[in-house]
């Protein structure tokens, strides 16, 4: 009893170099390398230095935001007692906007982070 060979099946087409789906990958992984840590923030913004594509854009802006709260808040941090209790409130919410903004890159949604997003994309809409 032989079997009949099927054909193999044709295999994923590779997108090329220049296409739009290349494009966005870039873009969202840009947008996702800018929330992880300042050095992420800069990585991300050289990559997008040429491209301006306004999605990584727009990401780098929210980010750059919450890298400048971090560091108001480590400057809050000096204060003794209260400055030591809003600093590590405020770095739990932090780090709660971090993994929305991680999350709203993923997804490729332009939504501003909670609380302070909106400001964020008032402040710096010159990045």
């Amino acid at each position: 009893m032989e079997t009949e060979k099927q054909p193999l099946p044709n295999p994923p087409a590779v997108p090329e170099e220049g296409s739009e789906s290349v494009k966005n990958e870039q873009d969202n992984s840009i947008a996702i390398i800018s929330y992880l840590t300042l050095i992420g923030l800069v990585i991300a913004f050289v990559m997008n230095n040429e491209k301006k594509q306004p999605f990584a854009r727009y990401h780098i802006r929210q980010s750059l935001g919450l890298n400048i709260t971090g560091f108001v808040l480590g400057l809050v941090n000096v204060i003794p007692i209260l400055g030591w209790i809003v600093s590590i409130i405020g770095m739990f919410v932090l780090c709660y906007m971090c993994i929305m903004g991680i999350i709203n890159a993923a997804n490729r949604k332009e939504k501003p982070l909670p609380i302070l997003g909106k400001q964020y994309e008032e402040w710096f809409k010159s990045v």
